[in-house]
């Protein structure tokens, strides 16, 4: 390679930098961000700024349902298909199990009281029946009501998919 090409490398690198030092600070020129300009003293700020319209928080002096009331308003149809959900790991006949527990007569029952099944460490330990309080508690999350339980449902979020389901389980009798 002779001085000729040397002085051409040099010069195009030369060139590259001097490129994007002007495309730098031509663009910070234009797009101009944070801290004080460089003109006017204004201070800048980056983005464009949204309005947004101020919501007053509506208040309820209702008392919310409890869960007797909605017991009293559910509905074992609706809570039929909430047990959709359910259906992949669950069956209703009496002694039928699948990955879970039959839920044949489960409103009643001791929580991990069927013999034949084989429950968590979690579950077979827990104190208590399975009634409409403990059984609205345990499907908001499961997980989080017994820790340590294999079921990783996540749960139901709305009170009356709750209470639905209860009043269809209390019909499996």
């Amino acid at each position: 390679m002779d001085t000729m090409e040397t002085t051409k490398i040099v010069g195009g690198v030369c060139a590259a930098m001097l490129v994007f030092m002007l495309g730098g600070w031509a663009a910070e020129e234009v797009y101009h961000v944070g801290g004080k300009g460089h003109h006017d003293g204004e201070e800048h700020i980056s983005g464009y700024p949204i309005e947004v319209a101020e919501v007053e928080e509506t208040i309820s002096n209702e008392p919310e349902m409890t869960l007797d009331e909605m017991m009293a308003m559910a509905d074992p149809a609706k809570g039929e298909k909430v047990f959709s959900k359910c259906k992949a790991c669950h069956k209703v006949g009496d002694g039928e199990h699948g990955t879970g527990p039959s839920m044949y007569q489960v409103v009643g029952r001791d929580i991990g009281g069927i013999g034949s099944f084989e429950y968590s460490g979690a579950m077979a330990e827990f104190e208590g029946v399975w009634d409409a309080e403990t059984l609205n508690a345990f499907l908001i999350r499961p997980a989080s009501y017994i820790n340590g339980t294999k079921m990783s449902f996540a749960g139901l979020k709305k009170e009356m998919d709750r209470a639905n389901l209860i009043k269809y389980l209390e019909t499996l009798q």
